[in-house]
This record gives structure tokens, C-alpha cells and sequence, in this order.
């Protein structure tokens, strides 16, 4: 299954919400929508999901135009959109309803995502009782209860401590391994690096940079270089012209010219006789390349 997003763009009057966009998602791999606030992400998304209309452009699922399939995606917004005063149970049923389910079918794959996240106990109560991480796991299962095969999930990590963030991106792993098309937008760098195989980066709504994660690693010069060491040698790096964008109680993470200027940096540290645990030159993180293109 693929989702193709041909150049879709959107105007509110006057402003560029989102200039010619294009990406495909596919089944069986997470795909990663990033970018700051503002960016367009969320506008891009609804688009998709058919919330807002679109002004130029196309968006196909196998093949067919999107418009009056809401039915096939499951959508967790960044806003929280459920009801606090109705109780867990009865509004997830709703919901179900409404995505084409019979009323036992809605109320077993409550029960089972429930179970699933930990969150049965929560069942009878409203929403405006749970905490704010128990909420969006409550959004999270409304997204999923229908067992769409296209999942939007927009910040879904957002409130969760570092367990239940554990715990959904492990479920967001078993989604891709059963051939859903996954589609996140998150700030957290280092889950989207672990999940995703592509990623598509929008500035003031526009594409600055699309493709396989792994290729456009290799892509960028290594120069970047991680060094584990006990003494304070921020000093003699400065003097020798690295930059020093980490600086750890075991160690540094360094930014260099190139291979050359690296081996001139372990040579010095050799010569004033400095003990280096670790010296390694590595490729960039997805951290690094976001801040890079989004000019940090």
C-alpha cells in the first residue's frame, strides 16, 4: 500500500501555509513528517486526512483520491480532541462507531487496547480525571481502534514519561511490521531516527530536505567527533580550532574540518601526554542534520 502526496500547497489569504509539498509513505516503514512550529506539518496532515481542503496538488492511496476515506486512517492530533466529561469506555465505542464498527466489535477492541497500554482501570472514568500522559494514550487507542492501515500521529509521545513513551513506540514498531502506513511528526529526534526509514523536513512550509535516512547520513562529511576521556581538555580543543558541542562529564562530542584536522587533534592530545579512553569520527545524527538545515 502507498500514500503519495503530489505538490500540495495551501493559502490562508495571503500567507503560504504549505508550498508544493510532495513525499510518498508506504506500507511496512514509518515515515517521519519534521519540522519547527509552524512549519506546516499539522496543515500537511489534515490535508491528508481530508480536514482541510487543499489548494493545488494531489494526494492517492493505491492509486485513489483520498477525499471520503477517512474510514482508512487513524489520526492522534497534537491538540487533544476527545470529550473530558464523557467516560473512557463509552467515547472510544463512539468512535468506533463512527469509523464503521458494530457496537460489540468497538467495545472489544476497547477492551483489548486498554489492556494493552495498562489503562483497563480507567475504563468507567471521564477523560478530566486522568493525567495528561493517561490522556493521550486514551487519544492513541481512539486512533487505532478501527484498525485503519494508515496512521497519522502527530506529536505522540507528547506528556508521556520515558516508560509509557516506551511503550507506544513499541506498539508504533508492531504497526509497521503489519504493513501500516505510519506517518509521525515528532520533536523526539532519536525515536524517529530508531523508527523511520524516510523523513521529509519543511521550513516556512516548504520541502528543505526528503529521503532514506541512511542515505542522507551518508551524504553529509563526518565531521563530527566523540571523545571519552577523564581530564578537561575543552581548552586544548579550542586552541586547535574544534568546536565543542557537547561537553559531558566523561567526555566531548566535537565538530572538526575534516579527517586530517582529526588526526591533528589526537596527535596533540598524544603529545601533552592526555589519556583518551575513546576517539571516534561519526556520522551525523538526525539531531544534528535537522538543526543544520533548519539553521539551529
Amino acid at each position: 500500500m502507498k500514500l503519495e502526496v503530489r505538490g500540495i500547497s495551501k493559502r490562508y489569504g495571503g500567507k503560504v501555509a504549505v508550498e508544493n509539498v510532495s513525499f510518498t509513505a508506504e506500507s511496512g516503514e514509518a515515515f517521519a513528517l519534521l519540522g519547527g512550529n509552524g512549519a506546516g506539518k499539522t496543515t500537511t496532515l489534515r490535508m491528508i486526512l481530508g480536514i482541510v481542503e487543499r489548494d493545488t496538488g494531489d494526494i492517492q492511496l493505491d492509486g485513489t483520491d483520498v477525499r471520503g476515506m477517512h474510514f482508512r486512517f487513524g489520526y492522534l492530533p497534537e491538540e487533544r480532541g476527545l470529550y473530558p466529561k464523557a467516560r473512557v469506555v463509552d467515547q472510544l465505542v463512539y468512535l468506533g462507531k463512527l469509523k464503521g464498527m458494530s457496537k460489540s466489535e468497538a467495545k472489544s477492541a476497547v477492551d483489548y487496547w486498554l489492556e494493552r497500554l495498562d489503562m483497563s482501570e480507567y475504563a468507567n472514568k471521564r477523560l478530566e480525571a486522568l493525567s495528561k500522559g493517561n490522556q493521550q494514550k486514551i487519544q492513541f487507542v481512539a486512533a487505532l481502534i478501527h484498525d485503519p492501515p494508515c496512521i497519522i500521529l502527530d506529536e505522540p509521545f507528547s506528556g508521556l514519561d520515558p516508560i509509557n513513551s516506551e511503550l507506544l513506540r513499541s506498539i508504533v514498531q508492531e504497526l509497521v511490521n503489519q504493513n501500516k502506513i505510519l506517518i509521525l511528526s515528532s520533536h523526539r529526534m532519536d525515536y524517529i531516527e530508531d523508527l523511520c526509514g524516510r523523513i521529509c523536513i519543511l521550513k516556512n512550509g516548504t520541502e528543505v530536505l526528503c529521503g532514506n535516512i541512511s542515505e542522507i547520513k551518508k551524504s553529509y562529511p563526518r565531521t563530527t567527533v566523540k571523545i571519552r576521556t577523564e581530564h578537561d581538555i575543552e581548552p586544548e580543543l579550542v586552541q586547535i580550532g574544534a568546536q565543542v558541542l557537547e561537553s559531558k562529564r566523561n567526555g566531548y562530542l566535537i565538530k572538526i574540518k575534516d579527517a586530517t584536522h582529526a588526526r591533528e587533534i589526537l596527535k596533540r592530545l598524544a603529545h601533552l601526554d592526555i589519556s583518551v579512553d575513546h576517539f571516534e569520527i561519526v556520522e551525523p545524527s538526525l539531531h544534528q542534520i535537522y538543526l543544520d538545515r533548519m539553521g539551529r
